[in-house]
């Protein structure tokens, strides 16, 4: 009876063994695929959302990041309302394609210069912590004014600051919201110039002589069967080609048709999750 029951206890481990032995093959492997699939950086990517809206925007694009293996690690930037920073969890000392999810607790401020103050106080944060020398973004709506504005006001005033890397922005609206501060009938040229100004891009409009030169864009937008994404008209969203793409590294437009496409569904968009992880790290 004893030497059964010796014999099963032996058989059991070595199952386990067995078991373990295929499952670090298994992850090795995967491990393998992810680093032939993706580009391997240590170059954060700060996730920004919209008016109203709070870091659980950002996540379900996160999440579906996560599901690839692209990045080991997430951690969260909150802002307060005075726009001190506190930086939640912590990243891992060979963090790859690390991701930082921006959280205002005063997600209603309607001044895009102070917004873009809370951009730059996150990466004079995370620089003194973590000292990269580049970032990525992705923006959801007011997000890109925000990081536009950053770049158009306070980034020449910090050169020791991280260079901007690569930039996604989803349903922009830089000439303008439907039923807000969108001129009626506005319409943009094929270089994306509208045909009126609104003063908030007319305060962007030096973008065109600073804009990052070794940044590339992708910016995307929904079409809900209108020519807008339920909130901003395509138009809005186009208009940030005049902006930037004469100086930078290159720039995409990437439009997303159907009832997924609608402003606030977007982030929530598989599409758009593809694209978010090509663009930027894909090989």
């Amino acid at each position: 009876m004893f030497f059964k029951t010796s014999k099963k206890l032996v058989m059991m481990a070595m199952l386990i063994v067995i078991l373990l032995a295929i499952g670090v093959t298994a992850l090795v492997d995967r491990n393998r695929q992810v680093a032939s699939n993706y580009r391997q950086t240590r170059i954060p990517t700060l996730f920004f959302h919209g008016w109203g809206s709070s870091y659980h925007a950002e996540q379900h694009m996160v999440s579906a990041i996560r599901r690839t293996h692209a990045t080991n690690g997430v951690i969260r930037a909150e802002v307060s309302k005075t726009g001190k920073v506190t930086l939640v969890g912590r990243l891992p000392k060979k963090a790859v394609n690390p991701i930082v999810m921006v959280n205002y607790q005063n997600s209603r401020e309607p001044n895009y210069r102070v917004t873009a103050k809370w951009v730059l106080n996150v990466l004079q944060r995370l620089q003194a912590t973590y000292h990269f020398k580049e970032f990525n973004t992705v923006s959801h709506s007011a997000g890109n004014e925000a990081v536009l504005y950053y770049l158009a006001d306070d980034a020449p005033n910090h050169p020791e600051l991280p260079r901007l890397n690569r930039e996604i922005n989803l349903a922009a609206h830089f000439a303008g919201i439907r039923g807000y501060d969108a001129v009626k009938h506005n319409t943009v040229n094929a270089q994306g110039k509208p045909r009126h100004m609104i003063a908030t891009y007319q305060a962007l409009l030096k973008l065109r002589k600073t804009y990052p030169r070794q940044a590339a864009v992708l910016n995307i937008y929904g079409n809900i069967g209108d020519h807008s994404d339920g909130v901003v008209q395509n138009y809005s969203s186009k208009s940030l080609r005049y902006l930037v793409a004469n100086r930078a590294a290159s720039y995409q437009e990437l439009e997303i048709k159907g009832k997924r496409a609608q402003h606030s569904k977007l982030h929530t968009n598989a599409t758009v999750d593809h694209a978010i992880v090509k663009f930027l790290w894909q090989k």
